[in-house]
Formats: structure tokens, C-alpha cells, sequence
């Protein structure tokens, strides 16, 4: 089966130092960065998400700043596709299904952030488009979410959307499991 990379949204602005900065993001990087170099050792198909905020009111990934940029964890090389993207579904209005038909890719390893929005919406849409798909949950990081009066702890965040992502969409497997469980190329 042909599987790609999808790194979702690694950008500076979710780092220390930007402007939003994620609660375990520079763990998910490291994880990501393993994951990332896993498929370069083996010429497997990677693919860059690039999220650059359009609309007004965005306080972050904004145009032409530094906390747009890639993170260094997860620089693309040449050769590897990077797909811009302005909403949190990484398939909408972008030519990200194209790309991965003519790649003939039919599972997907997704990793990124933020694990309540992007990777959520991602891979969803994903699983709806057919492809298998596998989350490496800690390559992915969100932040404390207040719903009410209530805040909600990034790590129950994530948790919650691993766990429905898990039930309907995809395998939900950390590094280690998806370096015991695949088979790719």
C-alpha cells in the first residue's frame, strides 16, 4: 500500500518564542522530526502542510512573518511537495487530493498540530476521501481550551480528539507503535 507523510502546520508560530505557543509542541517536533527522517531514509512520499492565515482577524501564520515559516524540525528538502492552506481542513480549496492521487497514495501518516483543529478536520476528511489513515499522536500537540467557565487541559484536549479520532477515522499510534506496526511504501 502507498503511504505518505502528512506534517500538518509545524510552523514557528507554535513553538517557544511565536505566537501561539502549543503545550508539548517541542516533544511533537522531536517526534515528528524522527518520523520525518524515518520516511527520508526510506524514499517514502512526504507532504508539507503550510497553513498562512488570510482572514483579518488572524493573530498568527501570518503572511511573510517568521512564525509562518516551517519549523526547523521539520524542514522540507527539495523534492518534498508543501501545500499551502488557509482553513483548517488541509483538503479544502487545496490541491492536496490531487497531489496524493498522483502519487497514487492510499494511507496517510499524519502528524502535526493542532491536534483539536487541523489534524482533527485533516483527518477527517481524509478517512471520508477513502484513504486509511494513521495519526502518530505524539507528533501532534494542541493547547488548553476554555469551553464556559470551564478550561480544559491540553492534554484532555488532545486526549479527547485521539480518542474520536480512534473510534471512527483512524489508528491512533505513538512513534514506537508505528515503528512495531508498519509497512509502508
Amino acid at each position: 500500500m502507498n503511504t505518505g507523510l502528512l506534517i500538518v502546520d509545524m510552523q514557528n508560530d507554535y513553538f517557544p518564542g511565536g505566537k501561539m505557543e502549543l503545550v508539548g509542541i517541542s516533544e511533537a517536533g522531536q517526534n515528528a522530526e524522527r518520523l520525518l527522517k524515518l520516511f527520508r531514509e526510506n524514499q517514502w512520499p512526504t507532504f508539507h502542510i503550510q497553513h498562512v492565515a488570510l482572514q483579518g482577524q488572524a493573530t498568527f501564520f501570518l503572511p511573510e512573518t517568521p512564525g509562518v515559516a516551517i519549523h526547523e524540525h521539520v524542514k522540507p528538502v527539495p523534492g518534498e511537495v508543501i501545500i499551502t492552506k488557509h482553513f483548517p481542513n488541509s483538503f479544502r480549496e487545496t490541491e492536496l487530493a490531487e497531489v496524493l492521487g498522483k502519487a497514487k497514495i492510499e494511507r496517510l501518516v499524519i502528524c502535526g498540530a493542532m491536534s483539536h483543529m487541523c489534524i482533527d478536520a485533516t483527518t477527517r476528511a481524509a478517512a471520508d476521501l477513502g484513504y486509511e489513515c494513521v495519526v502518530i499522536h505524539d507528533a501532534c500537540a494542541t493547547r488548553d481550551l476554555a469551553f464556559g467557565e470551564l478550561t480544559l487541559p491540553a492534554i484532555q484536549v488532545h486526549g479527547a480528539f485521539m480518542a474520536a479520532l480512534g473510534s471512527a477515522y483512524a489508528k491512533v499510534w505513538s512513534l514506537e507503535e508505528f515503528n512495531s506496526n508498519r509497512t509502508a511504501g
